[in-house]
């Protein structure tokens, strides 16, 4: 379904009965990313909200540069959305750029997040903190940062590199596809640039407050992630004000929830129980 929201209409999938569960996608996806995840949560008793983001699938992409595509906007857009769906207090589960948006919103409505699931990428500090080892794996986010030259280097020879960035990616072809549009993979790309720019990369350290004590935090992260290193997630703990989980998922990818969705469902509902 189509949600049309004061500054933007978001494509939405809203499937179930029950506690809502909000999942939050990450680049270069769009809420076909959950499509293992819903069924087993609807089954659950769980109502699952999949929205996908401001810039990526069958969103809109408002013009304006990177700050309108900033994570900030992508809170407004997700709180907007819970407001005309009528949802008060929610669980998250954010995977990839969806795991930062999710802690943005874990912040900004502390009392309305039931719980908080963060797949692949965790604490922004844990990130920073976490070794030379990681700062290589983090080289592209450098790229993204050349508006016009990142857009022609991945799109070149048929997207023949953003294939290679994606080779894991179980769904590659068809996250592509949509790219092709005009404007598209700049839109998917503004992400970055508004959030990640090289000032908070390699600025003077600015530690990012911990996630706040009354939101119980579940962290994932897979053994076969080509993007981010255990250490990353694994001391996000050391940013979580209240209780905090940690779990590997092995052979498995980036795109954990594509490859191994027995055990990422497994673990979601265990923890969304619990809470």
């Amino acid at each position: 379904m189509r949600v049309e929201l004061p500054e933007v209409t978001l494509d939405v999938e809203v499937s179930g009965e029950g506690p809502t569960v909000l999942l939050v996608h990450g680049f270069p996806d769009s809420h076909h990313l959950w499509r293992h995840q819903v069924p087993a949560l609807t089954s659950a008793g769980f109502r699952c909200v999949a929205p996908t983001l401001r810039g990526f699938g069958a969103s809109d992409r408002p013009e304006g540069g990177p700050e309108a595509y900033h994570p900030a906007k992508h809170v407004g857009d997700l709180l907007e959305l819970l407001a005309r769906l009528d949802v008060d207090r929610f669980h998250l589960v954010g995977h990839d750029w969806g795991s930062g948006v999710a802690q943005g919103l874990a912040h900004a409505v502390t009392d309305r997040v039931r719980s908080l699931s963060l797949l692949s990428v965790g604490h922004l500090t844990a990130n920073l903190e976490a070794g030379w080892e990681q700062r290589q794996r983090s080289w592209y986010v450098l790229l993204f940062q050349l508006a016009g030259v990142a857009e022609d280097w991945l799109a070149r020879n048929d997207f023949a590199r953003l294939r290679e960035m994606l080779a894991e990616h179980p769904d590659a072809e068809s996250v592509i596809e949509p790219l092709r549009a005009p404007g598209a993979l700049t839109a998917a790309l503004n992400i970055y640039r508004a959030g990640l720019p090289p000032e908070v990369l390699f600025g003077a350290d600015r530690p990012a407050p911990p996630l706040p004590e009354a939101v119980p935090v579940l962290g994932v992260w897979s053994t076969g992630d080509r993007f981010l290193t255990e250490r990353s997630m694994s001391r996000t703990g050391e940013h979580v004000a209240g209780d905090w989980r940690y779990e590997r998922v092995e052979d498995a990818g980036h795109w954990l929830q594509l490859d191994r969705p027995e055990k990422v469902n497994e673990l979601l509902l265990s923890f969304l129980k619990e809470n």
